[in-house]
């Protein structure tokens, strides 16, 4: 039988990756890594000295082939991302539905399983510290650069759910101008989970103007990642 790990790293604190997933990737034969370097950082960290293999955005057919034919030749891999869990916002979602589609057969008789090793991720990290709606909600990503992004604010401003998505440092300002034009007449908050289980996290909350103001009056908040919430 051969395994494939899709397995959650840290987003920040190195501590927070579990026993199991040490474990796993002490016992496989190859780690898929979004960024070698980055993943080296985690695996010096806890002894860890499996071979590696990048996977990215940018790998092309004959990298997913060359993986394709491990996963056939019986090796078991994990899939790791730079932080969080594979597949959330990142090409990894593209490479297991190849694996499905390729070894339909092998995955229903057994002969091959995709087991997910859950742990850390800046979506559900952000709405447990966030105190909003969480029942229910949209998860948009990031949001677009130009193409289909005034249809996403206008749908925000229309939510009777509460929307999540990341946003870079370099567009922040820029999201929340827009945040504070659309919902600007609403009674929407807006939070704003910063650098998330790093030294300088931080949660920002309050109206689209507030917000914004406290942003623009303060530029060291602009530096980081981000994950944006807009709620009832």
């Amino acid at each position: 039988m051969a395994l494939f790990y899709v397995i959650a790293t840290p987003i920040g604190n190195m501590e927070d990756i579990s026993l199991r997933s040490i474990r796993i990737l002490k016992e496989v034969d190859i780690i898929l890594c979004e960024d070698t370097r980055v993943t080296k950082k985690i695996l010096n960290k806890y002894d860890i000295h499996t071979n590696t293999m990048s996977y990215h955005s940018q790998s092309g057919e004959a990298k997913v082939e060359i993986i394709l034919e491990k996963i056939g030749e019986g090796k078991n891999i994990a899939l790791v991302t730079d932080a969080g869990t594979p597949g959330i916002s990142d090409p990894g979602s593209m490479l297991v539905s190849t694996i499905r589609e390729k070894y339909k057969d092998e995955i229903k008789s057994g002969d091959l399983k995709i087991i997910g090793i859950p742990g850390p991720s800046a979506l559900t990290g952000a709405l447990s510290i966030a105190g909003v709606p969480s029942h229910e909600f949209i998860f948009l990503g990031f949001m677009p650069h130009k193409k289909g992004r005034e249809t996403l604010f206008k749908e925000i401003q229309l939510s009777e759910r509460t929307i999540v998505f990341y946003e870079s440092p370099h567009r922040i300002m820029k999201t929340l101008e827009s945040l504070k034009e659309y919902l600007g007449e609403t009674n929407k908050k807006v939070t704003i989970v910063r650098e998330l289980t790093k030294i300088y996290e931080e949660v920002v909350q309050g109206s689209a103007e507030e917000v914004f103001s406290i942003f623009s009056f303060n530029k060291e908040k602009q530096r980081g990642e981000f994950v944006v919430i807009v709620s009832n």
